[in-house]
């Protein structure tokens, strides 16, 4: 390529840089390899390139492209960088989630006499609050103090974001107060702290004495309500927001509040925002919307509504695609995920995310062949390193088929180190297999990881009750307790017109608790009759320790037939129509019993229950349960 003779070297990089400056406004990185190759081929780099090395480093830095960014930073001399230039790649590294490097680089500006700039203490804030390091964050505002950068708005705003993100909401709650100048940002960061770390009472307080309110402070309180099962203050505020505020909702706005029914389960009001997408957006929904859609009905169990949703999408993506899959997955079914993921390869690129659907499908339906066959695949033929999760799916998929040993020598031969996840999946098929040795091994692991792991104490102990070693047993009950850690209770929840009513282990503070019990008692003698068992290997941590008399033994079934699982059931047997499907959510995984029962229940009163637990779906229905074991 030959330049104009006129062209100079001023004129040249001026040339050179509005172009760089453009494209990277536009993210566009190809066009902007392809200008740097230009450069670098044609002879130009002796004449410009130390003239543009900065518009370069903002280009590939905005772009993404940390590597390039980084060699350009350390190319150009200490002389020529300015704080822009520092500040540039503070942001880059933020963006992509390396906050130590970003930290690392900013204690690094005084030592060559940069000075930062409020620009550069948003990402330092940022990179703090990535990190959960609040005292980096005290440090980096003393440096602010000492070198006289002026305390602005937005920097105070970064300043409580970052305490709110470590959990320090006093420290926030400081900062906010000191401030003799606040934007609806300003109050917007502040509501988000209090609804998290103190509640929605308080978070609605300091709604209420919002000067102005934006879009994100109205899905901030409206969220908090549907996460916490008030759907009808979620509709009030919703309409409220609509109607007499006039607040159109964006797609970030519903993909939230989408967001919150999916995890409580809450499918009024996900139905709601269906239909005002339907009826607002149109097609415009399709990417967006419609794969928050997807993951909502998914995991308010309507896998068939959210399998019409994905249908009717004018255009999906990857994202989408992993939403349905995910979806197939945590109700069971493998097979159609697999055969929904070969038509994808057609229509989509699989990512890590994918994969991780398909092994978790393929663990969770019993498909340990087709499994192992992805797995042993997944570099080769889709150019995907395998992660953590990979690796989890796969020795849970090995451990339940009782491949005990393959699972251990996956374990060992992981590039990676293991993490609680997959060594307790690993003891938790022990458990089913009654691997005692390696059971015991994988507890020592498990402990260095986290002494405060109760689950694998728990597996252990019951793993010894059912070989006799009661000893053993006993004794490995009495270390969390003397450690004062506490196992977290069991949650029950079920959604009926429009309220949600939450049960814990033997509660009886429900209004409905007499009615509620006499239920209960009708189910446990229909069981009986129908020759239910109770599985006492499911009451944990019990005092009796396998030798109980006939009282002892007796409180123990009692303490099984309340868990909270049969109160939910019970709830909903009396306070829907005889036919209705129940729908229950529960933050631990189901316990043995648990299953055993409800599937019973399911034939006695003609009853689909669908109950979502901390992994998957179970969807219990004339004594058969679609897990078919793999749970």
């Amino acid at each position: 390529m030959k330049w104009p003779a006129h062209q100079t070297i001023a004129s040249l990089t001026g040339y050179f840089r509005s172009i760089l400056r453009l494209l990277a406004r536009r993210y566009a990185l190809r066009d902007g390899e392809r200008i740097h190759a230009t450069i670098l081929t044609t002879g130009l780099s002796g004449i410009v390139g130390s003239f543009i090395d900065n518009s370069l480093l903002q280009m590939y830095s905005k772009c993404g492209h940390f590597k390039n960014a980084q060699k350009l930073f350390d190319r150009i001399p200490h002389s020529h960088k300015d704080a822009v230039d520092w500040t540039t790649l503070i942001d880059c590294y933020t963006h992509h989630k390396l906050p130590t490097e970003a930290l690392s680089l900013f204690k690094e500006m005084p030592v060559y006499g940069v000075k930062p700039d409020e620009v550069t203490m948003l990402f330092v804030f940022r990179a703090c609050a990535q990190l959960d390091n609040a005292v980096a964050g005290d440090h980096a505002i003393g440096y602010v103090m000492k070198m006289g950068v002026p305390f602005t708005l937005k920097m105070c705003n970064s300043m409580i974001d970052m305490y709110v993100k470590c959990g320090l909401i006093g420290e926030a709650k400081r900062v906010f107060h000191d401030m003799s100048d606040r934007s609806v940002v300003t109050w917007t960061v502040m509501l988000d702290g209090v609804v998290k770390w103190e509640g929605l009472d308080c978070g609605r307080v300091v709604f209420d004495e919002m000067p102005l309110r934006n879009e994100v402070a109205w899905t901030i309180m409206t969220k908090g309500y549907v996460e916490n099962g008030f759907t009808r203050e979620a509709f009030s505020l919703l309409g409220e927001m609509v109607f007499i505020s006039l607040f159109e909702l964006n797609f970030a706005t519903l993909c939230s509040i989408l967001t919150g029914c999916a995890q409580s389960g809450d499918l009024m009001v996900g139905r709601w925002v269906h239909v005002y997408a339907l009826k607002r957006m149109e097609e415009e929904m399709n990417a967006m919307v419609g794969t928050s859609l997807i993951n909502m009905y998914a995991k308010c169990g309507r896998i068939n509504m959210a399998f019409m949703v994905f249908q009717n999408m004018a255009s999906r993506n990857v994202v989408t695609w992993n939403a349905m899959l995910s979806g197939l997955a945590m109700h069971g079914m493998g097979n159609l995920v697999l055969e929904m993921f070969t038509t994808m390869l057609r229509e989509a690129k699989p990512d890590d995310i994918t994969m991780t659907s398909v092994l978790a499908a393929c663990s969770h339906s019993g498909l340990v062949d087709q499994g192992l066959h992805y797995f042993n695949n997944i570099e080769r033929v889709y150019s995907i390193t395998p992660q953590m999760e990979h690796y989890a799916c796969v020795v849970d998929l090995l451990g339940r088929a009782g491949r005990l040993d393959e699972a251990e020598k996956l374990i060992r031969d992981m590039p990676i180190r293991p993490n609680e996840v997959i060594l307790g999946s690993l003891m938790g098929s022990c458990s089913i297999h009654g691997k005692l040795q390696l059971a015991e091994k994988l507890l020592q692991d498990l402990v260095e990881l986290n002494p405060y792991n109760i689950e694998c104490h728990v597996l252990l102990s019951n793993l010894y009750d059912s070989v006799g070693k009661r000893s053993k047993a006993n004794h490995l009950r009495h270390i969390p307790k003397k450690m004062g850690i506490r196992k977290v209770p069991g949650m029950s929840s079920i959604h009926v017109k429009g309220s949600v009513h939450r049960f814990s282990a033997g509660d009886k503070s429900h209004p409905r608790s007499q009615e509620i019990y006499s239920m209960l008692d009708e189910v446990i003698k229909k069981l009986r009759l129908a020759g239910y068992v109770p599985n006492m290997a499911s009451q944990i941590f019990s005092s009796c320790n396998g030798q109980c008399n006939a009282e002892e033994l007796e409180e123990k079934e009692q303490a099984l037939f309340t868990h909270s699982e049969k109160l939910a059931v019970c709830f909903g047997l009396i306070s829907t129509k005889a036919g209705i499907p129940l729908y229950i959510f529960k933050n631990l995984r189901i316990c043995q019993d648990c299953h055993s029962a409800i599937k019973i229940i399911s034939q006695i009163y003609g009853r689909e229950i669908i109950i979502r637990d901390r992994s998957r779906f179970h969807s219990f229905k004339q004594g058969s349960c679609s897990c078919s074991g793999y749970w």
